[in-house]
């Protein structure tokens, strides 16, 4: 049983350190940065339609008290 852990340890290191592509740091701060304007995008669309939502829902609800 130790066996097939260390086999796989050693699988996953190997992968790790020679199959694997890391990015540069050029690389990864413009995909950093597309994530953070696609996260903000995401967020002020989720707000526009929570406000929208609500302010429907607030007509409705005084229409019927």
């Amino acid at each position: 049983m130790l066996e097939k852990v260390r086999e796989n340890l050693d699988a996953t290191a190997d992968e790790l350190i020679n199959k694997t592509s890391w990015p540069t740091w050029d690389e990864l701060q413009s995909s950093a940065i597309v994530t953070l304007v696609a996260a903000l995008i995401i967020a002020l669309i989720i707000f526009i339609v929570d406000t929208a939502f609500d302010n429907l829902f607030q007509a409705f609800y005084s229409f019927t008290k």
